[in-house]
């Protein structure tokens, strides 16, 4: 088994492998990354950094790029925004 760590999804604390990106924690949840301003859910798509579907913000800071951050103990993660 991997090891797991935790970090924060919406002010929800969440474990996850040790080792993945961002985006694969918010599919292994099934949350969106963000709403379009139709209000359909964006989630990873190119998964390379280029489409920016999968921006998010990553503590404190916003547009980070989900397929492209590593998760990191602690770390905070807001969707939606």
């Amino acid at each position: 088994m991997p090891e797991t760590i935790t970090l924060t999804v919406n002010g929800a604390a969440v474990q996850v492998p040790s080792g993945v990106t961002v985006a694969v924690a918010l599919t292994l949840l099934q949350e969106p990354c963000r709403v379009s301003v139709s209000g359909q859910p964006r989630g990873p798509f190119c998964a390379m950094g280029i489409c920016y579907e999968c921006r998010v913000t990553i503590d404190g800071i916003p547009s980070r790029l989900a397929c492209q951050t590593l998760c990191a103990p602690g770390m905070e993660v807001r969707t939606h925004e």
